[in-house]
C-alpha cells in the first residue's frame, strides 16, 4: 500500500501538480540561492542571444526540479521537451530527441543518473560541441558521419548525484541543489495551493499542513487535498487548525510528518533491540520492510530531522526521537547516545 507521506510521485499528484506549477521565477517559493543564480545566468544569456549553459537540479524527490525546468524554458521564451533517464534505452532514441529540438530549446531528463553508458556517450559531444556522431552501414563499409545540433540546454534532475559519472557531471555549467523546504515556505505554498483550488483556508490550518508535509512541496500539496476532503465532509468546508490536525491526526501523520511505517521503525530500534546499534537488514527483517525502501525513502527524513543516527556499529535512535515517541530515556539511551 501506498504511503500518503512518500514524496515520490504518485498518479493522483499528475493532475494536480499541472494545475499549481508556477510558471516564472518571480511565482516560486523557496530555494532563493538556486533561484538568484538561475536568475542572474538567464538574464546574461538573454542578453548575449545565447542558449542558457547547461543545468543539473539534485536533492530528494517532490522539492520542484521538474517544476523549474518549466520555468527555465519559460523565462527562456522557449519550448520545453521533456524525457527520463530510463525512457531512453537506445543511442538511437537520444539522437532521435535531439535532433527535433529547435535553437534554445531546454531537454529536461529526469533521473538522468538512470541513463546507460552508450547514451550518456552520445551526450557528451552533443552537451560540449552540439554535434553528434552516427555511424552509418554496417560492417567494413561503415562510416561515421557528424550531424550538427542547435545550440540547446539541457536540465538534468536527479536525486541521486553520486552517481553520476564524473565526465557527465563535469558538463553542467549550472549546478544547483535543492534543500529541504522550511515550515514558513510551506505554509505559503498550501496558502498559494489552496487559492488556486478555490478552498477556504485560515493561516493556523495552512502552517498545520506545512509543518507535517517532511520538508515537501508535493507533499504539502497531497495533504492539501485530503484535508479538503475531511473539511467538506466533517466540517464547514474550511480548513483551520482544528480540522486539519483532525484530518492528519486520522491520516496517521502527527506533528513531524512522521506516519506509522515512521514510529514503528523507531520504536523497534528503541523497543526491540535496547536501542544499541542495529544493522540495516536486521532492522528491514524484524519489521518486515524491505532494506532499500528503508534506506532509499524513509531513513532519510529520519536522518535529516536528526531523529536517528547512523554509527560505525549501525543505527540508533536519538535523544529527539525518544522524546517525540514518549519513551522512557534512560532506558533507551543508554543502548545508544553516550
Amino acid at each position: 500500500m501506498d504511503r500518503i507521506i512518500s514524496t515520490e510521485l504518485m498518479e493522483e499528484d499528475h493532475i494536480m501538480e499541472l494545475s499549481l506549477r508556477p510558471q516564472l521565477l518571480s511565482e516560486y517559493i523557496g530555494q532563493e540561492k538556486a533561484k538568484r543564480n538561475l536568475k542572474i545566468f538567464i538574464e546574461a544569456a538573454k542578453l548575449r542571444g545565447e542558449a542558457l549553459d547547461h543545468v543539473l537540479l539534485y536533492g530528494p524527490p517532490g522539492l520542484g526540479k521538474t517544476t523549474l525546468a518549466g520555468i527555465i524554458a519559460n523565462e527562456m521564451d522557449t519550448h520545453l521537451k521533456i524525457t527520463s533517464g530510463p525512457a531512453i534505452e537506445k543511442p538511437g532514441d537520444i539522437a532521435a530527441i535531439l535532433n527535433g529540438l529547435q535553437d534554445g530549446d531546454i531537454l529536461f531528463i529526469d533521473e538522468i543518473h538512470r541513463l546507460n553508458r552508450q547514451v550518456e556517450e552520445v551526450l557528451y559531444p552533443a552537451m560540449e560541441d552540439y554535434a553528434i556522431d552516427i555511424m552509418i552501414g554496417k560492417g567494413p563499409s561503415a562510416k561515421s558521419i557528424r550531424l550538427n545540433l542547435p545550440h540547446f540546454t539541457l536540465v538534468g534532475a536527479t536525486t541521486r548525484a553520486g552517481m553520476l559519472t564524473a565526465p557527465l557531471r563535469d558538463r553542467f555549467g549550472v549546478v544547483n541543489r535543492l534543500e529541504f523546504y522550511t515550515d514558513k515556505e510551506l505554509t505559503v505554498i498550501v496558502e498559494r495551493s489552496a487559492d488556486l483550488l478555490n478552498v477556504p483556508i485560515d493561516q493556523e490550518g495552512a502552517e498545520e499542513i506545512g509543518r507535517r508535509s517532511r520538508g515537501t512541496p508535493r507533499l504539502a500539496n497531497r495533504l492539501l487535498k485530503r484535508v479538503r476532503d475531511f473539511a467538506q465532509v466533517r466540517s464547514d468546508g474550511t480548513i483551520t487548525a482544528q480540522v486539519a490536525r483532525q484530518a492528519l491526526d486520522l491520516l496517521e501523520v502527527d506533528s513531524l510528518g512522521l506516519d506509522a511505517t515512521d514510529r514503528n521503525i523507531l520504536s523497534t530500534m528503541a523497543g526491540k533491540f535496547d536501542n544499541k546499534p542495529v544493522g540495516l537488514e536486521t532492522l528491514a527483517a524484524s519489521i518486515g520492510e524491505d532494506a532499500g525502501t528503508i534506506e532509499d525513502v524513509i531513513e532519510p527524513f529520519l536522518l535529516q530531522r536528526g531523529l536517528i543516527q547512523r554509527t560505525p556499529r549501525g543505527r540508533v535512535i536519538t535523544r529527539k526521537a525518544c522524546e517525540h515517541l514518549g519513551l522512557d530515556l534512560q532506558v533507551y539511551l543508554d543502548g545508544g547516545e553516550q
